[in-house]
Formats: structure tokens, C-alpha cells, sequence
């Protein structure tokens, strides 16, 4: 039973009625007694809800073990409790998904709530009115979010996905905001630091930022020994003297070495226990993850086929034409994840590479089915996607068959189905940066193939840091040697 009495002669104490009956609202939706640093959470958190000037932020970081998504959960149920309006944002559909899942409550990604398409059809989208009113938009896993123009980034809005963010909430007529992420996780692709979890860049936008930084470790997460590394390396991280992390792997059962002989048993085991889509290798790099999908599918899976039914897939690059048709669909987003239902005909030959017509399952968008056509080359492809050289081959042939002046072939070559063709990788082993956001029962992070200098940067230890906390039971660390550091 919560002790929720108590909590009056603590934090709130001091503060008004209408903060206490919120702060109690919240605290009675929490699943466990709060930690007297949750507490305080909730306390502010009713401030800024009720006190915020018009241009308020609240930044709420936070450690992984610490509880910070269960206080937000528990907040999301009391505003619904109170009829009060909040809208739930992630930036992939994995962690909109697992956001729903621990708040109750229905959660978009950022790009489907902010932006809508030009025009039918159209592969460029707009920032969107945000006609809403007193709402209180909350956006996990900010980290990931990114403020420069990527790959496909110059499609929605003016490319800075930070920007049109803040734009689009504040907009709307009493509308706030709060970014919740975790500052030891990697920071966007070619960023130094993640820029939404940055108050100094916060304030750039005449936001007056509240902010809260969650250390303490949960009672009830306190025996893990996921966290007990993570924290550590956590604390490495905030003291700035980088080593060679030594990780304990001893004393606790839910983290072990594995030697690489012993791979394939332990991925058989995982499998068998809890099935492919809640086990995940985290490695270094795409050529490292092609060779462990390569021997996951001949040596676990044995499947012989190229693809097939069954196989779980990623998708490798933003893609606009195979959502036209499904209006709870904008778009099939890099990072999306797809369960292939069947195969449908022969493998085609064109453009120089090959194409599959297959249907598929999108798991993270409500099991969504489409038929679609897939690029197979970019299934073991040591690059992220095609390569350049296959991209503008790809670009010419079709481009030289089409007909009309200029802008006539841009409208065809946006509806060509091999131009358009998805292109998608293996998902049995992905980059850790491919699986931010996620969450798996069985995680197993490859340590192998790491040159020592590498070991003692800021990055290395974020990356681990990062693998470490994709995993919900057990952590797997392959060819760990603790001897060697």
C-alpha cells in the first residue's frame, strides 16, 4: 500500500492546495511507494502544470532504473483522470509504442502529429496548425531527436526536426511541453550532444525551462544487475576520467559473458523461451551486424531462402509511397520494423539489383498488413542502405524510361514501385543506434572486434551504456574478455 498520507509532511507541505490535490492525484496512480527524488518530481511537475508562464518547457532527464517513465505514466492517468488534454509523442514508432504501453494511453510519433503531406501523394510534408488548446504535450526518448538536416530530413518542415517541434506545440493557444530522455543514451547521428535535453538550447527559443534530473536508483529496480553496470558506467560518464569499462558480471543473474562458441546456444535459448522478436544482438557497425544475421538465419533459423515468411526485418530508409493507401500511415520510417507474412512471386531482376513483392506486418503501428516491393540488396549490404553508386544507377535507368517534360517525370518517379521499392535489412542484429528506442526481453551486445583505444571514449561508453539499457531481463555480452582490460 502506497504510504501517500506521508508525502504531506514532505514535499507538500509547503505548497498550495491546488498542487497538493494534484500531486496526490499522481501519486495514487503510481504502482509502488515513490522515492523521496520522485516525489519531489511529482511535486514540480504539478507546478509547472498549474504556475508555467506561457512559454514554459519542463526538461525531465533521468538514469535508466530510476523511475522517471513510471511518474510520467502515473502523471498521464491522472490528467485523464481530470479530463485534462495530453498528447503522448516518441520519435520512432517503437518508442511510441512502448510509451502507450506503460501510460495507458495512445502515442503518435513526432513526424505523424506535427507535419502533414503538402498534397496527396506528395513525399514533402509541412508543419501542421496545431489547433489545440491547454494541452500538454509530453515526448519520450528526446535524445534522439535530432535538429539537422538528415537523410530525408529536408522532406518534413525545414528539416531541423527540434525546431518544428517546438513551433508546432507552442502554436497552439496554452499548449506546453515536456521532453523526457536519458543524457548517457547516444545523441542523434553526427551529434556531439543531444540537443532537446539541452536547456541552454532550450532557452535559444525563448522557453523558460523548468528542469529535474532523476539519479536514484528505484527500490524495486535495485537488485538488477543491468542497472547496477549501467549506473556505473553512468557515473564514469558524469565524472569525465574515461577507462576501459569493467563490467560485473559475477555477481548478478541477469547479466553474463558468453563466448563466441556458445553464441548460437544462447541465441537457440532465447528464441525458444521468448521468441525472435524480444531478442536482439546490439553491435558496432552494419558489416558486423550483416555477418551475425547471416549466421543467425543459416545456422538458428535455417532458412535457406533469401526472405521468407517469418523473417523480421528494419526498415533501412524513409519511405512514402507504400503508405498512400492507409491513412493511420503517413509514412514507413527508417527504424520501423516489419514482419514478413509471405512472399509473393519471383525474385525480379531490374535497375541492376533485385526486388521482392512480399506482404508485411508493421507490429509497432497496430500490425498494420501491406503488400509492398523490397530491394534485396540491401539486406546483407555492409552500408546502412544502398550505396551511392547504387542509388543514382537506380535514379537513371528508371529516370531515362519515363516520359514528359521535367516535372512529369518527377510525378512518375515518386509512383515508381521500383524506384520507391523499400529498402530494409535483416533486424536479428542492428546497430545499437538502429535499436534506440527499443526494448527486448534478451539483449546480446557484441564486444568483439573493438580496438582498446576505443574503449576510453565518451562514445564507447554511451554506446554500452545504450546496449545495456535496451534489455528488459537479460544481457548477453559476447565475446566479453574482463581479463583484457
Amino acid at each position: 500500500m502506497k504510504n501517500i498520507d506521508g508525502a504531506v509532511d514532505g514535499p507538500l507541505a509547503h505548497s498550495d492546495d491546488h498542487v497538493r490535490a494534484m500531486a496526490l492525484a499522481v501519486m495514487r496512480e503510481l504502482p509502488f511507494d515513490p522515492t523521496e527524488e520522485q516525489l519531489l518530481l511529482v511535486v514540480a511537475l504539478a507546478h509547472f502544470l498549474l504556475y508555467a508562464p506561457e512559454r514554459g518547457v519542463f526538461l525531465l532527464t533521468g538514469y535508466a532504473g530510476t523511475g522517471k517513465t513510471s511518474v510520467v505514466g502515473a502523471l498521464v492517468r491522472a490528467l485523464r483522470g481530470a479530463q485534462r488534454p495530453c498528447v503522448l509523442l516518441a520519435p520512432t514508432g517503437r518508442a511510441a509504442h512502448i510509451l502507450a504501453d506503460y501510460s495507458s494511453h495512445a502515442a503518435f510519433t513526432i513526424h505523424r502529429k506535427i507535419y502533414r503531406q503538402h498534397s496527396y501523394g506528395s513525399d514533402t510534408f509541412m508543419l501542421a496548425e496545431n489547433k489545440l488548446q491547454n494541452t500538454l504535450f509530453i515526448v519520450d526518448e528526446a535524445s534522439m531527436i535530432a535538429n539537422a538536416t538528415a537523410d530525408g530530413g529536408a522532406a518534413f518542415g525545414s528539416g531541423r526536426l527540434l525546431d518544428d517541434l517546438v513551433a508546432y506545440v507552442y502554436n497552439g493557444l496554452g499548449c506546453r511541453l515536456l521532453l523526457m530522455g536519458d543524457p548517457a543514451q547516444l545523441p542523434p547521428v553526427g551529434s556531439a550532444e543531444s540537443p532537446a535535453l539541452s536547456e541552454k538550447v532550450l532557452q535559444g527559443y525563448g522557453l523558460a525551462v523548468y528542469s529535474m534530473t532523476l539519479r536514484q536508483i528505484a527500490r524495486q529496480a535495485s537488485e538488477s544487475g543491468i542497472l547496477a553496470n549501467a549506473t556505473a558506467l553512468r557515473q564514469v560518464m558524469e565524472e569525465g576520467t574515461l577507462v576501459t569499462p569493467v563490467l560485473n558480471v559475477a555477481e548478478y543473474p541477469d547479466i553474463q559473458a558468453v563466448s563466441g562458441e556458445f553464441l548460437m546456444e544462447v541465441l537457440d535459448d532465447c528464441y525458444g523461451r521468448d521468441g525472435l522478436e524480444q531478442t536482439i544482438v546490439v553491435t558496432r557497425s552494419n558489416r558486423r551486424a550483416t555477418l551475425f544475421n547471416t549466421g543467425i538465419r543459416n545456422r538458428i533459423l535455417y532458412r535457406e531462402e533469401e526472405l521468407t515468411g517469418g523473417d523480421i526485418l528494419v526498415v533501412a530508409k524513409n519511405n512514402y509511397l507504400w503508405a498512400e493507401e492507409y491513412p493511420e500511415l503517413d509514412f514507413i520510417a527508417n527504424g520501423d520494423v516489419l514482419r514478413v507474412r509471405r512472399v509473393r512471386g519471383d525474385v525480379e531482376r531490374a535497375y541492376g539489383l533485385r526486388f521482392a513483392t512480399v506482404t508485411v506486418e508493421l507490429p509497432d503501428h497496430g500490425g498494420l498488413e501491406m503488400d509492398v516491393k523490397v530491394v534485396l540488396d540491401c539486406l546483407l549490404g555492409d552500408t546502412p542502405a544502398l550505396t551511392q553508386a547504387q542509388s543514382e544507377c537506380l535514379f537513371n535507368e528508371v529516370w531515362n524510361e519515363l516520359t514528359g517534360d521535367r516535372r512529369e517525370r518527377y510525378r512518375q518517379l515518386k509512383q515508381h514501385p521500383y524506384f520507391n521499392a523499400l529498402q530494409v535489412k535483416y533486424a536479428y542484429a542492428v546497430t545499437c543506434h538502429k535499436a534506440q528506442g527499443g526494448q527486448w526481453a534478451n539483449v546480446l551486445v557484441d564486444m568483439g572486434g573493438i580496438a582498446a583505444e576505443a574503449t576510453t571514449t565518451l562514445d564507447y561508453h554511451r554506446w554500452l551504456y545504450t546496449a545495456l539499457t535496451r534489455a528488459r531481463q537479460r544481457v548477453f555480452l559476447i565475446n566479453y574478455l574482463p581479463q583484457s582490460t
